[in-house]
């Protein structure tokens, strides 16, 4: 993405306002020009940065990024993992819930809000359980509506690993 077409819009809007303004106007806007060219090119790369952790909420489990190339930014999008959500869903969920429980089901996304001291514990609790936080809340969800409760994975095998994150 070109940032020069916006800077140089900025500027020139400036120096349209400074031509109303006189003489000393026109060369106070003159020497400006070259701060408001890096100010703007930050303002603008702050804002593409909001804009694309606001898609990425959206988006999840997949994200956008935004990268520099030289003076320029570039966005990036990442898609999940797997590929397929659904079957991401299906592996981490089917262990602990009977499978023709979401046969012909579609996978909806919702955005949930939790206060922060909540969501540390339903992180601990699915760490704990060795799922993913969606995983333990599609569990949660379905053992709250259904009045039943699921077998947990709680004792790990000898020599069993679980890692958790994201690398580059």
């Amino acid at each position: 993405m070109q940032l020069s077409q916006y800077v140089t819009a900025v500027q020139h809007q400036l120096d349209t306002a400074a031509e109303a303004g006189g003489p000393e106007a026109r060369a106070l806007s003159e020497r400006l020009t070259a701060a408001v060219e890096s100010t703007v090119r930050l303002v603008l790369l702050e804002a593409l940065s909001d804009a694309a952790s606001e898609i990425t909420l959206e988006l999840a489990p997949g994200s956008v990024e935004v990268r520099l190339r030289g003076r320029d930014p570039e966005f990036v999008v990442n898609n999940p993992p797997s590929g397929d959500f659904e079957a991401m869903i299906e592996q981490s969920v089917l262990g602990t819930i009977a499978p023709e429980d979401f046969e012909g089901t579609s996978i909806s996304r919702t955005t949930l809000r939790l206060p922060d001291q909540l969501k540390q514990h339903v992180e601990e609790a699915a760490v704990r359980d060795g799922v993913s936080v969606n995983s333990w809340l599609v569990r949660a969800v379905t053992e709250a509506l259904h009045g039943t409760r699921s077998p947990r994975k709680t004792d790990r095998e000898p020599g069993e690993q679980n890692f958790t994150g994201w690398a580059r």
